[in-house]
C-alpha cells in the first residue's frame, strides 16, 4: 500500500509541475478571455488518459505501479478532468446513458456551484 502511495504522489507531482508550466505558458502566449490553456490541459489529459487505458488493456502484463503512476498520479495531477472524461466514456460503453447525463450535468452544475459559494462564503 505505501509503496503505491509513493507512485501515486510521485506521478501526481510531476503532472502537477506540467499542469503549473502549461498554464504559465498559455498566459503568456494566449491572452484572452478563453480559458484556453485549461481547455488544451484537459485535451492533452483526455488524451494521455485514453492512450494509457487503451495501451495497457491491450498489453497485459504491465506492473499495476506503473498505471498508477501514469494514470492515477500524473493524469490525476495533470487534470482529474480526464479521469472524469474516462469514466464518462466507460458509462457511455456500457449504455448508461442517463447515468452519463446525470454524471456530466450534476459534476458540471455542482462544480460551478461550489466555486460560486466559495466565493460567496468568504
Amino acid at each position: 500500500m505505501l509503496k503505491s502511495i509513493v507512485f501515486v504522489g510521485i506521478g501526481g507531482a510531476v503532472g502537477s509541475v506540467m499542469r503549473y508550466l502549461l498554464a504559465n505558458v498559455g498566459k503568456h502566449y494566449f491572452k484572452g478571455i478563453f480559458p484556453l490553456a485549461t481547455f488544451i490541459t484537459n485535451f492533452l489529459g483526455c488524451l494521455i488518459i485514453g492512450l494509457l487505458i487503451g495501451y495497457f488493456g491491450k498489453n497485459e502484463g504491465w506492473n499495476p505501479q506503473l498505471k498508477l503512476l501514469l494514470i492515477t498520479g500524473f493524469c490525476g495531477g495533470f487534470t482529474t478532468f480526464s479521469t472524469f472524461a474516462a469514466e464518462n466514456v466507460q458509462l457511455l460503453e456500457n449504455g448508461n446513458y442517463g447515468m452519463l447525463m446525470a454524471n456530466v450535468v450534476v459534476s458540471v452544475g455542482l462544480g460551478i456551484g461550489g466555486v460560486i459559494l466559495g466565493l460567496k462564503m468568504i
